[in-house]
């Protein structure tokens, strides 16, 4: 039951954050500056071709015993002894999806970005004749022009519902946030290598895989439904 409230946990915060990519492609098609625009694109997009591995060792660098946060904490008196941050199981779930975001957000962000490329431009011209400013455009002409790929992709999210990775949560598990951590891909690894229950391990990953074809399936249907087209 702990592996799959974790699952059920992790999987919802990051459908629930799911919008963020796409403000912030937003926000980044609106930089007049294409040096500016460029650049925070590359900053944003390098986290998603670094391994888990290497995110795990940067959090170290910063959050472990003798890191930098803990001496900025205490130099500004908001703690008095250090804190190993990593070792903590508070918030484990919220901790997860900001990783997740941090490592995610600039690369799914293209897939916007090319969306807005795609806008009709005489829509933003009529709109600025009629005296409408840029949030004013925004709102009434990218966020609707980009609604159909967001949907795609949340219904696409739904259907990997349980498919939450192994690399992250593998290189983040300790012993003090293994309650919280453990999800189904985790479990089934832990399962097979860690017990040697190579059965079990591949009857949970047959039925897991078997579940995620149904949510394909049964998003399928709602979007021909209310989309009037279907997603594959």
């Amino acid at each position: 039951m702990a592996v799959l409230r974790n699952t059920f946990a992790i999987s919802g915060l990051n459908i629930l954050t799911s919008w963020v990519p796409m403000v912030f492609a937003i926000f980044l098609a609106e930089i007049t500056s294409n040096k500016t625009k460029k650049t925070i694109q590359t900053l944003t997009t390098l986290p998603n071709f670094i391994s888990w591995v290497l995110v795990y060792s940067f959090a170290y660098a910063l959050f472990s015993y003798n890191g930098p946060i803990n001496m900025v904490l205490k130099s500004l008196h908001i703690i008095d002894t250090n804190v190993n941050w990593l070792a903590l199981d508070n918030h484990t779930w919220l901790n997860m999806t900001l990783w997740s975001m941090w490592k995610g957000t600039g690369w799914g962000a293209i897939i916007y970005l090319a969306a807005i490329a795609g806008i009709d431009q005489e829509l933003y011209e009529a709109a600025a004749v009629d005296g409408a400013g840029r949030f004013r455009m925004m709102w009434h002409i990218t966020v609707p022009g980009l609604l159909p790929t967001f949907f795609v992709l949340l219904m696409l999210s739904v259907a990997n519902f349980l498919n939450n990775g192994l690399d992250q949560y593998f290189v983040f598990q300790n012993s003090f946030n293994q309650e919280h951590i453990e999800v189904l891909d985790l479990y089934v690894y832990n399962l097979g290598i860690g017990l040697s229950s190579i059965s079990m391990a591949t009857a949970v990953g047959i039925l897991k895989s078997f579940v995620s074809i149904i949510l394909l399936t049964v998003v399928n249907v709602i979007s021909k439904a209310t989309r009037g087209a279907t997603i594959v």
